[in-house]
């Protein structure tokens, strides 16, 4: 059975938690992806995340400014991640049971790919 790793998306695309959520924006749609991984601030920070979603709910929809807010407001942290190792069926049962769309794969103490619900529907 494939593994997270087997399925994973290899190319993350990382931002700085005090970037604005225009510049989230713009790097979204420059790489035609749906979420960004936000950095750690040290070693021993977690990482985070922001979504389409997060910028949709939290800044658009609340009349705020996206030149005015920054990434760290309104990312999601600390981040459910996933082991690279970890079996396809379990990665669907824990996406589901936390209602996640998207998880991280942390290896060697720094993100190396996300697995998304499309990713294992596709593995199917």
């Amino acid at each position: 059975m494939a593994t997270a790793q087997d399925l994973m998306t290899r190319d993350v695309v990382t931002i700085d938690g005090s970037a604005t959520v225009a510049d989230a924006i713009q790097m979204m749609k420059d790489e035609g992806v749906r979420c960004l991984i936000v950095d750690r601030r040290s070693e021993d920070d977690a990482y985070g995340i922001v979504t389409q979603r997060d910028i949709c709910y939290e800044v658009i929809a609340q009349g705020e400014d996206p030149t005015a807010v920054a990434i760290h407001e309104i990312m999601s942290k600390p981040l459910v991640v996933v082991n690279k190792d970890l079996d396809i069926r379990h990665v669907a049962r824990l996406m589901a049971n936390l209602g996640l769309s998207r998880a991280p794969v942390i290896f060697g103490g720094k993100v190396q790919g996300i697995v998304s619900v499309s990713d294992v529907l596709n593995a199917v």
